[in-house]
Protein backbone atom coordinates (compact mmCIF):
# COMPACT_ATOMS: atom_id res chain seq x y z
CA UNK A 1 0.00 0.00 0.00
CA UNK A 2 1.08 3.37 -0.72
CA UNK A 3 2.43 5.42 2.18
CA UNK A 4 -0.20 8.76 1.54
CA UNK A 5 -3.14 9.15 -0.42
CA UNK A 6 -2.57 12.22 -3.00
CA UNK A 7 -5.17 15.02 -2.62
CA UNK A 8 -6.01 17.14 -5.96
CA UNK A 9 -7.29 20.81 -5.37
CA UNK A 10 -7.04 23.52 -8.34
CA UNK A 11 -3.34 23.14 -9.40
CA UNK A 12 -1.71 21.60 -5.96
CA UNK A 13 -1.27 18.62 -5.17
CA UNK A 14 -1.20 17.30 -1.66
CA UNK A 15 -0.30 13.74 0.52
CA UNK A 16 -2.26 12.87 2.86
CA UNK A 17 -0.61 10.78 5.53
CA UNK A 18 -2.23 7.11 5.46
CA UNK A 19 -2.76 7.20 9.66
CA UNK A 20 -5.60 9.76 9.26
CA UNK A 21 -7.40 7.24 7.18
CA UNK A 22 -6.75 4.71 10.04
CA UNK A 23 -7.28 6.62 12.75
CA UNK A 24 -11.11 6.05 12.97
CA UNK A 25 -11.60 2.98 11.71
CA UNK A 26 -12.82 2.02 7.59
CA UNK A 27 -16.08 2.95 8.40
CA UNK A 28 -14.94 6.32 7.51
CA UNK A 29 -12.36 5.68 4.91
CA UNK A 30 -15.08 6.80 2.33
CA UNK A 31 -15.99 10.39 3.85
CA UNK A 32 -12.03 10.59 4.01
CA UNK A 33 -11.55 10.08 0.29
CA UNK A 34 -13.61 12.58 -0.26
CA UNK A 35 -11.56 14.94 -0.14
CA UNK A 36 -9.74 13.96 -3.33
CA UNK A 37 -12.89 13.88 -5.56
CA UNK A 38 -14.51 17.14 -3.81
CA UNK A 39 -14.15 18.55 -7.10
CA UNK A 40 -16.07 16.36 -9.69
CA UNK A 41 -18.87 16.21 -6.37
CA UNK A 42 -19.24 19.67 -6.88
CA UNK A 43 -18.81 20.02 -10.76
CA UNK A 44 -21.69 17.05 -10.85
CA UNK A 45 -23.98 16.66 -7.72
CA UNK A 46 -25.25 13.30 -7.50
CA UNK A 47 -29.17 13.67 -7.61
CA UNK A 48 -29.72 10.49 -5.82
CA UNK A 49 -27.77 11.38 -3.22
CA UNK A 50 -29.55 14.93 -2.99
CA UNK A 51 -32.34 13.00 -2.52
CA UNK A 52 -31.69 11.44 0.51
CA UNK A 53 -30.78 14.51 2.03
CA UNK A 54 -33.10 16.02 4.57
CA UNK A 55 -34.91 19.12 3.39
CA UNK A 56 -32.86 22.39 4.03
CA UNK A 57 -34.82 25.24 1.90
CA UNK A 58 -33.49 28.27 1.50
CA UNK A 59 -33.48 29.99 4.44
CA UNK A 60 -32.05 33.39 6.05
CA UNK A 61 -28.29 33.48 5.03
CA UNK A 62 -26.50 30.67 6.46
CA UNK A 63 -22.96 31.79 8.42
CA UNK A 64 -19.82 29.39 9.02
CA UNK A 65 -19.06 30.54 12.53
CA UNK A 66 -15.74 28.78 12.35
CA UNK A 67 -13.24 27.84 9.84
CA UNK A 68 -9.75 28.61 8.84
CA UNK A 69 -8.26 29.18 6.04
CA UNK A 70 -3.80 29.53 4.73
CA UNK A 71 -1.89 29.67 1.96
CA UNK A 72 -1.50 26.90 -1.12
CA UNK A 73 2.03 25.91 -1.38
CA UNK A 74 2.66 27.91 -4.21
CA UNK A 75 1.19 31.32 -2.24
CA UNK A 76 3.33 30.16 1.22
CA UNK A 77 6.74 30.08 -1.54
CA UNK A 78 5.88 33.21 -2.73
CA UNK A 79 4.60 35.45 0.09
CA UNK A 80 3.19 33.83 3.17
CA UNK A 81 5.00 31.03 4.54
CA UNK A 82 4.08 28.85 7.16
CA UNK A 83 5.14 28.44 10.74
CA UNK A 84 8.18 26.22 10.89
CA UNK A 85 6.62 22.95 11.94
CA UNK A 86 3.69 23.70 11.49
CA UNK A 87 3.45 23.46 7.19
CA UNK A 88 -0.63 21.84 6.69
CA UNK A 89 -0.74 18.21 5.00
CA UNK A 90 -4.73 19.49 4.13
CA UNK A 91 -5.47 22.04 1.11
CA UNK A 92 -7.02 25.31 2.84
CA UNK A 93 -6.70 28.36 0.61
CA UNK A 94 -9.18 30.57 0.07
CA UNK A 95 -10.29 29.81 -3.42
CA UNK A 96 -10.34 26.03 -2.60
CA UNK A 97 -12.76 27.63 0.17
CA UNK A 98 -15.24 29.59 -1.47
CA UNK A 99 -16.08 26.73 -3.91
CA UNK A 100 -16.95 24.68 -1.59
CA UNK A 101 -19.25 27.02 0.13
CA UNK A 102 -20.98 27.72 -3.28
CA UNK A 103 -21.39 24.23 -3.40
CA UNK A 104 -22.75 23.90 0.21
CA UNK A 105 -24.85 27.18 -0.16
CA UNK A 106 -22.86 28.78 3.01
CA UNK A 107 -22.91 32.52 2.42
CA UNK A 108 -20.51 33.82 4.59
CA UNK A 109 -17.95 32.62 7.33
CA UNK A 110 -15.85 34.10 10.19
CA UNK A 111 -12.15 32.76 9.57
CA UNK A 112 -9.88 31.84 12.72
CA UNK A 113 -6.42 32.75 12.27
CA UNK A 114 -4.86 29.06 11.83
CA UNK A 115 -1.91 27.84 13.84
CA UNK A 116 -0.04 27.63 10.07
CA UNK A 117 0.37 30.69 9.91
CA UNK A 118 0.87 31.53 13.75
CA UNK A 119 1.01 35.15 14.76
CA UNK A 120 1.59 36.44 11.32
CA UNK A 121 -1.95 37.13 10.10
CA UNK A 122 -1.20 38.98 6.69
CA UNK A 123 -2.86 35.83 4.47
CA UNK A 124 -5.84 35.65 6.23
CA UNK A 125 -5.76 39.57 5.66
CA UNK A 126 -5.41 39.93 2.44
CA UNK A 127 -7.99 37.50 1.96
CA UNK A 128 -10.39 39.35 3.92
CA UNK A 129 -9.43 42.66 2.08
CA UNK A 130 -10.40 40.69 -0.98
CA UNK A 131 -13.61 39.23 0.07
CA UNK A 132 -15.28 42.19 2.43
CA UNK A 133 -18.36 41.12 2.15
CA UNK A 134 -17.50 37.37 2.58
CA UNK A 135 -15.66 37.17 5.25
CA UNK A 136 -15.05 38.58 8.79
CA UNK A 137 -11.35 37.88 10.91
CA UNK A 138 -11.01 36.15 14.22
CA UNK A 139 -7.26 37.01 15.01
CA UNK A 140 -5.07 35.15 17.46
CA UNK A 141 -3.84 36.59 20.59
CA UNK A 142 -0.48 36.20 21.26
CA UNK A 143 0.31 36.10 24.81
CA UNK A 144 4.41 36.76 24.86
CA UNK A 145 5.19 38.11 28.17
CA UNK A 146 6.79 41.38 27.06
CA UNK A 147 3.21 42.59 26.38
CA UNK A 148 3.77 43.34 22.85
CA UNK A 149 0.72 41.37 21.78
CA UNK A 150 -2.04 43.91 23.47
CA UNK A 151 -0.38 46.70 20.84
CA UNK A 152 -0.65 43.36 18.01
CA UNK A 153 -3.92 43.16 19.03
CA UNK A 154 -5.17 46.41 19.09
CA UNK A 155 -3.73 47.16 15.34
CA UNK A 156 -5.47 43.70 13.86
CA UNK A 157 -8.45 45.23 15.03
CA UNK A 158 -8.23 48.85 14.59
CA UNK A 159 -6.12 48.71 11.84
CA UNK A 160 -6.85 45.88 9.63
CA UNK A 161 -10.20 44.93 10.66
CA UNK A 162 -10.70 41.60 12.93
CA UNK A 163 -13.65 41.55 14.73
CA UNK A 164 -12.84 38.94 17.07
CA UNK A 165 -9.90 37.38 18.44
CA UNK A 166 -9.17 33.50 19.68
CA UNK A 167 -7.34 32.60 22.94
CA UNK A 168 -5.49 29.46 22.08
CA UNK A 169 -4.26 28.72 26.38
CA UNK A 170 -1.45 26.45 24.92
CA UNK A 171 0.36 29.33 23.19
CA UNK A 172 0.81 30.95 26.86
CA UNK A 173 4.16 30.83 28.48
CA UNK A 174 4.82 27.64 30.83
CA UNK A 175 3.28 27.98 34.04
CA UNK A 176 0.50 30.81 33.26
CA UNK A 177 -2.87 31.07 32.60
CA UNK A 178 -5.08 32.98 30.63
CA UNK A 179 -5.83 35.31 33.69
CA UNK A 180 -2.65 36.65 33.86
CA UNK A 181 -2.39 40.35 33.51
CA UNK A 182 -1.53 39.58 29.83
CA UNK A 183 -4.64 37.47 29.37
CA UNK A 184 -6.69 39.89 31.44
CA UNK A 185 -5.79 43.22 29.66
CA UNK A 186 -6.52 41.74 25.68
CA UNK A 187 -9.96 40.37 27.54
CA UNK A 188 -10.76 43.90 28.94
CA UNK A 189 -9.78 45.63 25.79
CA UNK A 190 -11.77 43.01 23.55
CA UNK A 191 -14.70 44.17 25.73
CA UNK A 192 -13.87 48.08 25.22
CA UNK A 193 -13.88 47.31 21.02
CA UNK A 194 -16.73 45.28 21.08
CA UNK A 195 -14.57 42.32 19.84
CA UNK A 196 -15.70 38.90 20.85
CA UNK A 197 -12.79 36.14 22.08
CA UNK A 198 -12.86 32.76 21.67
CA UNK A 199 -11.68 29.90 23.68
CA UNK A 200 -9.95 26.70 22.50
CA UNK A 201 -10.30 23.98 25.02
CA UNK A 202 -8.76 21.47 23.14
CA UNK A 203 -7.22 19.34 26.05
CA UNK A 204 -10.49 19.67 27.84
CA UNK A 205 -12.83 22.21 29.89
CA UNK A 206 -11.99 20.85 32.49
CA UNK A 207 -8.22 22.12 32.39
CA UNK A 208 -9.78 25.95 31.83
CA UNK A 209 -13.25 26.58 33.46
CA UNK A 210 -12.29 28.16 36.40
CA UNK A 211 -9.96 30.53 33.94
CA UNK A 212 -12.62 31.49 31.84
CA UNK A 213 -15.35 31.96 34.52
CA UNK A 214 -12.76 34.49 36.24
CA UNK A 215 -12.93 36.07 33.34
CA UNK A 216 -16.20 36.38 32.32
CA UNK A 217 -16.93 37.70 36.12
CA UNK A 218 -14.36 40.07 36.01
CA UNK A 219 -14.98 41.92 32.60
CA UNK A 220 -18.80 41.16 31.72
CA UNK A 221 -18.90 43.18 28.92
CA UNK A 222 -16.66 41.16 26.98
CA UNK A 223 -18.68 38.47 24.51
CA UNK A 224 -17.12 34.74 24.74
CA UNK A 225 -16.94 32.21 22.24
CA UNK A 226 -16.60 28.31 23.52
CA UNK A 227 -15.74 27.06 20.75
CA UNK A 228 -16.34 23.44 19.26
CA UNK A 229 -18.71 22.76 22.26
CA UNK A 230 -15.86 23.27 24.47
CA UNK A 231 -14.40 20.36 23.75
CA UNK A 232 -17.15 18.05 25.19
CA UNK A 233 -18.13 15.14 24.25
CA UNK A 234 -21.35 13.12 24.79
CA UNK A 235 -21.55 12.04 28.10
CA UNK A 236 -21.59 8.14 28.06
CA UNK A 237 -24.68 7.01 30.33
CA UNK A 238 -25.69 3.56 29.71
CA UNK A 239 -27.39 0.68 31.81
CA UNK A 240 -23.80 -0.71 32.62
CA UNK A 241 -21.92 2.31 32.40
CA UNK A 242 -21.76 5.94 33.22
CA UNK A 243 -18.68 7.90 32.69
CA UNK A 244 -19.43 10.67 36.61
CA UNK A 245 -16.60 12.67 35.14
CA UNK A 246 -17.67 13.42 31.71
CA UNK A 247 -21.28 13.95 33.10
CA UNK A 248 -19.77 16.33 35.14
CA UNK A 249 -17.66 18.39 32.74
CA UNK A 250 -20.91 18.75 30.16
CA UNK A 251 -22.88 20.09 32.89
CA UNK A 252 -20.12 22.41 34.07
CA UNK A 253 -20.60 23.65 29.78
CA UNK A 254 -24.48 24.12 30.37
CA UNK A 255 -23.90 26.07 33.60
CA UNK A 256 -21.47 28.62 31.54
CA UNK A 257 -25.05 29.66 30.64
CA UNK A 258 -25.61 31.29 33.67
CA UNK A 259 -23.23 34.11 32.15
CA UNK A 260 -25.20 36.33 29.47
CA UNK A 261 -21.65 37.04 27.38
CA UNK A 262 -21.13 33.71 26.65
CA UNK A 263 -22.44 31.64 23.47
CA UNK A 264 -21.52 28.40 22.24
CA UNK A 265 -20.07 27.09 18.71
CA UNK A 266 -21.80 24.01 17.61
CA UNK A 267 -18.80 23.35 15.43
CA UNK A 268 -16.60 20.90 14.10
CA UNK A 269 -19.11 18.03 14.98
CA UNK A 270 -16.37 15.43 13.94
CA UNK A 271 -14.03 16.60 16.97
CA UNK A 272 -17.12 15.67 19.73
CA UNK A 273 -19.05 13.22 18.84
CA UNK A 274 -18.18 9.85 19.30
CA UNK A 275 -20.23 8.23 15.96
CA UNK A 276 -19.06 8.74 12.43
CA UNK A 277 -21.39 11.25 10.23
CA UNK A 278 -23.73 12.30 10.54
CA UNK A 279 -22.90 12.19 14.65
CA UNK A 280 -26.43 11.47 15.45
CA UNK A 281 -25.17 11.17 19.22
CA UNK A 282 -25.19 15.09 18.96
CA UNK A 283 -28.75 15.53 19.18
CA UNK A 284 -29.32 15.00 22.67
CA UNK A 285 -26.32 17.30 23.13
CA UNK A 286 -27.70 19.95 21.01
CA UNK A 287 -30.92 19.75 22.44
CA UNK A 288 -29.59 20.65 26.15
CA UNK A 289 -27.37 23.42 25.08
CA UNK A 290 -30.22 24.85 23.18
CA UNK A 291 -32.28 24.62 26.37
CA UNK A 292 -29.65 25.99 28.62
CA UNK A 293 -28.40 28.84 26.60
CA UNK A 294 -30.98 29.21 24.09
CA UNK A 295 -30.60 28.84 20.02
CA UNK A 296 -29.71 32.70 20.29
CA UNK A 297 -26.44 31.77 21.86
CA UNK A 298 -25.49 29.13 20.00
CA UNK A 299 -23.95 29.02 16.09
CA UNK A 300 -22.83 26.68 13.58
CA UNK A 301 -19.50 26.40 12.46
CA UNK A 302 -17.37 23.55 10.43
CA UNK A 303 -13.89 23.67 11.13
CA UNK A 304 -12.96 23.85 7.26
CA UNK A 305 -10.94 22.34 6.04
CA UNK A 306 -10.37 19.59 8.24
CA UNK A 307 -13.93 18.78 7.92
CA UNK A 308 -13.73 18.07 4.36
CA UNK A 309 -10.94 15.08 5.21
CA UNK A 310 -14.09 14.02 8.04
CA UNK A 311 -17.11 14.01 5.75
CA UNK A 312 -17.22 17.00 3.55
CA UNK A 313 -18.10 20.88 3.65
CA UNK A 314 -21.28 20.31 2.27
CA UNK A 315 -22.21 17.31 4.49
CA UNK A 316 -21.27 19.10 7.78
CA UNK A 317 -23.88 21.60 6.99
CA UNK A 318 -26.62 19.15 6.52
CA UNK A 319 -25.76 17.12 9.74
CA UNK A 320 -26.31 20.53 11.57
CA UNK A 321 -30.39 20.41 9.87
CA UNK A 322 -30.27 16.75 10.49
CA UNK A 323 -29.88 17.25 14.10
CA UNK A 324 -31.94 20.08 14.33
CA UNK A 325 -34.68 18.22 12.67
CA UNK A 326 -34.73 15.25 15.40
CA UNK A 327 -34.50 17.38 18.25
CA UNK A 328 -36.84 18.89 16.61
CA UNK A 329 -35.87 22.64 16.86
CA UNK A 330 -38.61 25.20 15.38
CA UNK A 331 -37.59 26.83 12.17
CA UNK A 332 -36.73 30.15 13.62
CA UNK A 333 -34.22 28.41 16.11
CA UNK A 334 -32.58 26.39 13.57
CA UNK A 335 -32.17 29.93 11.67
CA UNK A 336 -30.06 31.00 14.41
CA UNK A 337 -27.93 28.87 15.04
CA UNK A 338 -27.21 28.39 11.32
CA UNK A 339 -26.48 32.03 10.86
CA UNK A 340 -28.93 34.50 12.69
CA UNK A 341 -26.40 34.24 16.14
CA UNK A 342 -23.41 35.20 15.11
CA UNK A 343 -24.97 38.01 12.41
CA UNK A 344 -26.48 39.80 15.31
CA UNK A 345 -23.37 38.70 17.76
CA UNK A 346 -21.01 40.93 14.73
CA UNK A 347 -23.45 43.21 13.81
CA UNK A 348 -24.31 42.15 10.62
CA UNK A 349 -20.62 42.39 9.19
CA UNK A 350 -21.40 40.12 6.14
CA UNK A 351 -23.03 41.16 3.47
CA UNK A 352 -21.82 45.05 3.55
Amino acid sequence: MAASLSVSCATQSWNLPLRLLRQTGSSRLGSRLRVSAVENQMATPDDDDNAKQPSTKKMSSVIDSHLHVWASPQEAADNYPYFPGQEPTLPGHADYLLRCMKEAGVDGALIVQPINHKFDHSYVTSVLKKYPSKFVGCCLANPTEDGKGIEEFENLILKDGYRAVRFNPYLWPSGQQMTNDIGKAIFSKAGELGVPVGFMCMKGLNLHISEIKELCMEFPKTTVLLDHLAFCKPPICVSSFRNDEESKLFSELLKLSRFPQVYVKFSALFRVSRNPYPYDDLCQVLSQVVSSFGANRVMWGSDFPYVVAECGYKEAKEAAFRLAQQVPLSSSEMESIMGNTIQRVFKSQWFR
